[in-house]
């Protein structure tokens, strides 16, 4: 998969909006302080495909970028941090879980957390979600930098350990947008996930 042809489609604040439900779609979650944006400027070699900001919180709706007619990477609404209402927080919050359970197209989720507050009520609840659909999660852990070696290979056994009770097939890598870590192995993820199944495979046919 070439990931530098990503190009913005279309920013939707309900699920009506966002292209039909059909080829792949795998999306990008996490906390507003995460690093999500980073991450997915860093994955598509593009500065500016995702908005970063010094506010926290700035992506407010379900942000869909192509990557050829039939996949898709979403950049989900970033939670738990940002100054908004809390009617507007809690309908961020329905609108995710809706998109989790009913679009038939995700084939995964990347959850991105801070490799140094991982697990937060909030990214327990998406993999909760998460493993309820039976969705494929991959968590990266951001910011992998601002740790030493020995720091960085405890935080991601322990984070392993903790999410196995939430998600037992959810994956974990340590990440770092800033020093390009990790990204082998998170494309190689992705391009698992890209690959069409089977199932639609003999649907086309």
């Amino acid at each position: 998969m070439n990931y530098q042809t990503a190009k913005y489609l279309l920013g939707a604040a309900k699920l009506a909006q966002l292209p039909p439900d059909e080829g792949i779609e795998v999306a990008f979650a996490g906390r507003s302080n995460a690093g999500k944006s980073s991450a997915l400027n860093t994955l598509t070699q593009q500065k500016s495909l995702a908005r970063t900001s010094k506010t926290p919180g700035r992506t407010q709706l379900i942000n869909v970028f192509t990557l050829d007619e039939d996949r898709r990477l979403i950049d989900l609404p970033g939670y738990g941090y940002a100054k908004v209402p809390e009617a507007m927080k809690l309908q961020w919050q329905e609108e995710l879980s809706r998109y989790l359970q009913q679009r038939k197209c995700l084939r995964g989720l990347v959850l991105l957390m801070d490799i140094r507050h991982f697990l937060k009520d909030s990214d327990q609840d998406m993999l909760a979600w998460a493993s309820e659909v039976g969705l494929p999660v991959h968590c990266l852990l951001s910011k992998a930098d601002k740790l030493k070696q020995g720091a960085k290979s405890k935080a991601v056994l322990q984070c392993k350990k903790a999410v196995k009770e939430l998600h037992p097939t959810a994956t974990v890598q340590a990440f770092s947008s800033l020093k390009r870590e990790g990204l082998d192995q998170l494309y190689k993820i992705l391009d698992e996930w890209y690959q069409p199944s089977e199932e639609s495979e003999e649907q086309s046919q």
